[in-house]
């Protein structure tokens, strides 16, 4: 699924604004990484957005 393990970020979505002020519908796709990360005591392959990655919310596994 296109969504952070952790905070559950998905896609959202806007509007491409031309020079007449036009609009036309766009996507905010979300920075996913695959890391390896203990859950629970264990070692998964897991999705996370770079600002969980950041900010510390996720333990990395060597």
């Amino acid at each position: 699924m296109k969504s952070c393990a952790i905070c559950g970020k998905r896609k959202q979505t806007g509007n491409n604004v031309s020079h007449s002020n036009a609009k036309t519908k766009r996507s905010f796709n979300v920075n996913l990484q695959n890391i390896r990360a203990d859950v629970n005591g264990a070692t998964k392959s897991i999705r996370v957005c770079s600002n969980c990655i950041k900010s510390n919310k996720v333990k990395k596994s060597l």
